[in-house]
């Protein structure tokens, strides 16, 4: 693979996370929904996994900010790049304000497999694990 369709899959991988983190914490559920294939997978732990864009969609939607929050993704290292598919490791850390100011509630760590779906990257499946 030449260098310039590894940064072309790093750069789509790495959009598709970011996308995914501005919408989260904005609350707009369709489009964190839209970012995920149809057939994904969520795992959490401690929940069963979450399977496909209704069940996604329902879980996002019940998840919505009620207060500001902030999903901090960063050191996100792209493994295993090809053309159609890629997995992706992050860091992430939960943040939420409150009335004395910004917290963090949790950090974990994501594992993300990722595919081109119709031309777009998409998320395939995503394991998080908490610290």
């Amino acid at each position: 693979m030449s260098e310039s369709t590894l940064a072309w899959v790093a750069a789509g991988v790495r959009g598709v996370i970011g996308a995914h983190t501005q919408a989260q914490d904005a609350g707009r559920t369709d489009d964190v929904v839209a970012l995920y294939a149809p057939d994904a997978v969520l795992e959490l732990p401690g929940m069963d996994p979450i399977e496909g864009h209704d069940a996604l969609r329902e879980s996002f939607k019940a998840w919505a900010p009620t207060k500001p929050q902030l999903h901090l993704v960063t050191n996100t290292v792209v493994t295993s790049p090809a053309e159609d598919e890629a997995t992706a490791t992050s860091d992430v850390a939960f943040l939420q304000r409150g009335e004395t100011g910004w917290a963090v509630q949790l950090v974990g760590h994501y594992e993300d497999t990722l595919r081109r779906h119709e031309g777009t990257w998409r998320l395939h499946r995503r394991t998080t694990t908490f610290q």
